[in-house]
């Protein structure tokens, strides 16, 4: 009888602790998955592109007379379109992308204004050709890209005085290149892992400069011209070296 109620007792017991063991199985520790990867748009490499858009050049004349002074001839726009290229590197260490660029344009600017101080004449000026050299620094909100640049300018100019009643030439320069100064501001999107598109808007300092104009019999005259460009391009760029995402 007793064996009968230590053996009943013990099948009990372990009955009782049957619910503990599960429960201490049930409590075993687990590996944590991995978080989800983001993806981060990286800007750094070598890039070429194509742009094109708007240009406007301000030119302001002053006739410069042999025995000394100036007279002030008035100003105009040279208007008209561009198209071109820019190839340029940039480098990005976190949210700062850093950059050189060479950018080559063709253009169709050209305007004119009668002379304050002759009206029998109209001054015309023109520009065919620009070119920026920029260092950039910018900052970047994954794809998005906003920009600042700076560097030197030269523009290809040529310069003419017509006669108001005829429009034959009074005077002309050979074409001239002059060197400035540039700023500007430009917001960039990517839109595919190597390929990003934008807005561009730059302007140049071309300062001052004495040109000596030559009249089709040989004589000539004096000039001085100060030059300003105003530029509105778009711009779409393809990037080397690698996917433009990575992983964070």
């Amino acid at each position: 009888m007793k064996k009968v109620l230590l053996v009943t007792a013990s099948l009990i017991a372990l009955g009782a602790a049957a619910p503990a063991v599960a429960a201490d199985l049930a409590a075993r520790p687990y590996a944590k998955a991995p978080p989800m990867m983001a993806a981060l748009y990286n800007w750094s490499g070598f890039y070429i592109g194509a742009n094109g858009g708007w240009g406007s050049s301000r030119n302001c004349w002053d006739f410069l007379p042999v025995a000394g002074g100036s007279s002030a001839e008035g100003c105009h726009n040279a208007d008209g379109g561009t198209i071109g290229g820019q190839v340029g590197y940039r480098w990005q260490a976190g949210t700062f992308v850093f950059g050189v660029e060479a950018q080559g344009n063709w253009a169709d600017f050209e305007g004119s204004n009668v002379s304050l101080f002759n009206p029998a004449f109209r001054n015309q000026s023109s520009v065919d050709a620009f070119g920026l050299f920029t260092g950039q620094v910018g900052y970047a909100a994954n794809n998005v890209l906003l920009y600042v640049k700076g560097g030197a300018a030269v523009t290809s100019n040529e310069y003419r005085s017509l006669a108001v009643a005829t429009g034959a030439l009074a005077g002309t320069t050979s074409d001239d290149t002059r060197w400035g100064g540039t700023i500007g501001v430009g917001l960039e999107y990517g839109f595919a892992p190597n390929w990003s598109a934008g807005i561009e808007y730059n302007h140049l300092f071309m300062q001052d400069r004495t040109y000596r104009f030559v009249t089709p019999a040989g004589a000539f005259f004096n000039d001085r011209v100060r030059q300003d460009v105003d530029l509105v391009t778009a711009r779409l760029n393809y990037r080397f070296g690698g996917p433009g995402v990575g992983r964070y």
